[in-house]
């Protein structure tokens, strides 16, 4: 079961210091985990890409579970969907399916809800 976490606001500015790097993009990216599941590794967080973001060094990505994303704010061109994802946008990602890399002039915020404990 994932964390029961009362009521708050990961976007306001005392929240700062709980947002971390993707390792990959220290410069580009950052996250916040919302709520996760100890036992399976589900979870939900929230990705930031600052302005000027390009994966490409990371090339396409896929996972062996369900994802779920959902632009908030901002747009993030798909270049293995070739598709630009903007405000308003949702997936829900088979496994396996390839996404990115991906770019951003403007930034983008991003919900993302993953199942890695259910991936078979």
């Amino acid at each position: 079961m994932k964390s029961p976490i009362p009521y708050w606001n990961p976007l306001d500015t005392d929240q700062q210091e709980k947002w971390q790097s993707i390792p990959e993009l220290e410069k580009f990216a950052t996250f916040i985990t919302l709520s996760e599941d100890p036992e399976t590794g589900n979870y939900t967080r929230l990705t930031r890409f600052l302005p000027g973001t390009d994966t490409s060094a990371m090339g396409v990505q896929s996972h062996p579970y369900v994802e779920e994303i959902y632009i908030l704010e901002g747009s993030l061109w798909d270049a293995a969907q070739n598709c630009a994802l903007r405000k308003g946008h949702y997936a829900c990602r088979p496994p396996g399916e390839k996404h990115g890399p991906f770019k951003t002039d403007e930034g983008c915020l991003v919900l993302e809800v993953s199942y890695p404990g259910d991936a078979s």
